[in-house]
């Protein structure tokens, strides 16, 4: 049963008191920028590890302002589609809450545990300056700008982005930069070009040591560093079937949502 760390008690509860009861999932977001995504992305795992539970759920956004917005970088880090606000769950009756929000947000309405997010800042890293010959100054000394804003940034590889907050524990600060975000694509690319060529051997199925180690880890307060720490192990260890690594790094995917069968057919 997937446990959450409840703001509101400092303790560990279940994050749904009647298993396959029908479940909302409320993100309070309280405008654009990467502490929202964060918000939205924790909402969206919340979701989804309902699901593999059996547990049917919905999500609703309760922001503000910038609605549009915030729904369209949603889809771009692959967050399921979001309802407007608390409308639709009026019709809905007594389905049970879970509250997500950013750390120092205030008091949050209505029953049910919430589901507290540290904050993500975005640090402009060092970008390449014309050279010395040029008559600028030497490489590595002007600070990155882009015009578009850090969002642009983060958003032009949603898929980095999303492995990237998902390698940190949703109580811990994030602080990403450029660098940050390359090592995610690198990582993210490999291990999609690992699942293409596991996918070319016979199918196995997930060892059931392996995918218990995923569920703890996944339903103990979201642990996705755990969940990640899994998949290390299962890409270099010895003896296991190609076959099973495919395997399990497909049922891991329905959680972490990174499309890493993406590269499957493509040429080696």
């Amino acid at each position: 049963m997937l446990r959450i760390l409840d703001a509101r008690t400092g303790e560990p509860v279940p994050a749904t008191p009647a298993r396959r009861g029908l479940t909302r999932i409320e993100a309070h977001a309280s405008g654009l920028d990467p502490t929202a995504l964060r918000v939205l992305l924790t909402a969206d795992l919340l979701v989804r590890a309902l699901e593999l539970g059996g547990t049917p759920v919905w999500t609703s956004l309760l922001a503000p302002r910038q609605h549009a917005e915030l729904r369209a970088a949603a889809t771009a880090l692959a967050i399921r589609p979001l309802e407007d606000g608390r409308d639709l769950a009026a019709g809905l009756g007594a389905a049970q809450a879970v509250h997500v929000v950013a750390e120092g947000a205030g008091r949050v309405q209505g029953e049910g545990p919430v589901a507290r997010v540290a904050p993500v800042t975005w640090t402009r890293g060092p970008e390449p300056g014309p050279t010395p010959d040029a008559g600028g100054p030497a490489a590595g000394t002007r600070e990155h700008a882009d015009p578009r804003g850090p969002l642009a940034r983060l958003l032009s590889d949603p898929a980095a982005l999303r492995l990237a907050l998902l390698s940190v524990p949703r109580g811990e600060p994030v602080r990403l930069d450029g660098a940050v975000l390359d090592g995610a694509a690198r990582q993210l690319s490999r291990w999609r070009r690992a699942v293409a060529g596991w996918a070319r051997q016979p199918s196995k199925p997930v060892p059931d040591e392996v995918r218990a180690r995923l569920r703890t880890a996944w339903e103990d307060d979201l642990d996705l560093p755990g969940v990640l720490a899994v998949l290390r192990d299962v890409e270099t260890a010895p003896g296991l079937p190609d076959g099973a690594r495919f395997e399990t790094y497909a049922y891991a995917d329905r959680l972490l949502a990174l499309d890493l069968p993406r590269d499957i057919g493509s040429p080696a």
